[in-house]
């Protein structure tokens, strides 16, 4: 009895070694693979907020960290330069006030201060309702484009339920009015710092 446990305990750590190992080289094998799927995904993003054809520089490459505030962690900003000179910064941030938790944002800005574009990168928002934010399931992102701020605070700056000038959905006003804040808040938060963000020294590469 006790040889036949110990047989079957040896088979089993045989087992869990040899799964580890096959993880372990399949992890190895497709890890470029992942890390080149990433890259590619964040360029098409990073092609959404601001037009390509407006920098020639590997924004992907020039990049910096924000520093983390009391309300919110580090983030990444992507500077868009046309022959070393600055043309827009798309950046990260996060609204913490979604519906099912955080949602994860790009902010395209131009120098002027105008937003170039807005994508969302991750969220858990019901799907039907909060998940109108991405751009495949509604166009209600777009509303951002082209939008810059008159005063600061600017009051516009809201869903239309709470006064403001964008729209919220039928049945989910705390998603959209999330993203609202967030991207406010990154605008803001650009007016403020933009020429240190441009000239600040490239802290970051790739993903």
């Amino acid at each position: 009895m006790r040889k036949a446990i110990q047989k079957n305990a040896n088979i089993l750590a045989i087992f869990a070694i040899v799964c580890t190992a096959i993880v372990g080289i399949v992890h190895t094998l497709t890890k470029d693979k992942i890390e080149q799927q990433k890259q590619q995904q964040l360029l098409d993003r990073l092609s959404q907020v601001i037009d390509p054809t407006s920098y020639n520089n590997e924004i992907i490459n020039d990049c910096i960290i924000i520093a983390p505030t009391e309300s919110s962690k580090a983030q990444t900003a992507y500077i868009a330069t046309y022959n070393n000179s600055p043309i827009a910064m798309a950046i990260t941030t996060v609204a913490p006030d979604g519906y099912n938790g955080n949602i994860d944002i790009l902010v395209g800005i131009k120098t002027n201060g105008i937003i170039s574009g807005v994508r969302v990168l991750a969220h858990k928002e019901t799907p039907g309702l909060g998940d109108k934010i991405e751009l495949k399931r509604h166009d209600w992102i777009l509303s951002f484009t082209d939008k810059k701020m008159n005063d600061e605070p600017d009051p516009r700056w809201k869903v239309a339920k709470d006064g403001g000038m964008f729209d919220q959905f039928t049945g989910a006003t705390i998603t959209p009015r999330a993203v609202v804040k967030a991207v406010h808040n990154t605008l803001v938060y650009f007016n403020k710092n933009k020429d240190t963000l441009f000239n600040q020294p490239r802290t970051c590469g790739g993903i």
